[in-house]
C-alpha cells in the first residue's frame, strides 16, 4: 500500500513512519519546511514538501495522486485559535476533498477521544478552538464517500508501547487526563493496524490504554 502521512514530523507520526515502512508500505511523509525533508527520509519514508495550511484542494490532490491511503496527523499544535481553525479544520477538510478528487479512497484521521458534540470544553477555554475545529473536520469526513476511520485516542504520553488498548464506547463521556492515557507509540500502531483492518471503515474508534491486543480491539 502507498500511504501518505500528512504532518509527518508530529509526535505520533515520527513513530508511525517507520512502523508503516516496516509493515511493507511505501510511505510518503508530507512536511512544510525544506529543512525537514532529510529527517523524514531518515524515518524510512519518501519526503514531500507541501504546506497544507496554505495549499489549495487542487494542489493537495496533485500530491495525493497514485496513492492508496491518507493519514492525517497534522495540527497547529496549540497555536492561536485562527491558526488552529486554519490547520485542524480547514486544511484537514481540503485534504479530504483532495483525496476524493484524486481517487484515494482510504482516509484515516487522528483525532482525539473527546471529539463529540458534548465534549464539554467551555468556549472560554484555550482548548475550545481545537475541540471545535477537530469536531468540524471529523463531521465533514463522516459526510464524505471516503473509506474513512476516525481515531480518538485519549491523553497522549511518552510511555513505551504496550501493544494493547481499550475501546471506549460511543455515548460514554469523554474522559481526559490519566484515566484516558495512551502512549503515542500505541497510537502509531493503531494507525498501522487500522489500515490493515477493513472493519474499521466508517467507525470512530475511541480508545485508551487497556488489556486487549490492538488488532483484536479494532475488530471488536
Amino acid at each position: 500500500m502507498k500511504v501518505v502521512v500528512i504532518g509527518a514530523l508530529g509526535k505520533v507520526a515520527r513513530r508511525l513512519l517507520p512502523l508503516l515502512a516496516e509493515d511493507g508500505n511505501d510511505v510518503i511523509g508530507v512536511v512544510r519546511k525544506p529543512e525537514q525533508l532529510d529527517e523524514v527520509r531518515g524515518l524510512g519514508a519518501e519526503a514531500l514538501l507541501l504546506d497544507v495550511e496554505n495549499a489549495s484542494t487542487e494542489e493537495i490532490a496533485a500530491a495525493l495522486g497514485g496513492t492508496d491511503a491518507v493519514v492525517w496527523t497534522a495540527g497547529a499544535g496549540g497555536g492561536s485559535p485562527d491558526r488552529t481553525y486554519a490547520v485542524d479544520r480547514d486544511a484537514a477538510v481540503r485534504s479530504m476533498d483532495a483525496a476524493a478528487d484524486a481517487g484515494v479512497a482510504r482516509y484515516v484521521m487522528v483525532s482525539w477521544i473527546g471529539s463529540v458534540p458534548d465534549h464539554g470544553v467551555p468556549e472560554d477555554s484555550s482548548f475550545f478552538a481545537y475541540a471545535d475545529a477537530k469536531l468540524a473536520a471529523d463531521d465533514h469526513l463522516r459526510g464524505t464517500d471516503l473509506d474513512w476511520t476516525i481515531l480518538g485516542p485519549g491523553s497522549l504520553t511518552e510511555d513505551a508501547a504496550t501493544g494493547r488498548i481499550e475501546r471506549v464506547a460511543d455515548g460514554v463521556s469523554p474522559a481526559r487526563g490519566e484515566e484516558s492515557a495512551v502512549p503515542r507509540a500505541d497510537v502509531a500502531q493503531v494507525v498501522v493496524d487500522t489500515l490493515r483492518e477493513p472493519l474499521t471503515v466508517g467507525k470512530f474508534v475511541r480508545f485508551r490504554s487497556g488489556e486487549t491486543p490492538i488488532p483484536d480491539a479494532l475488530r471488536g
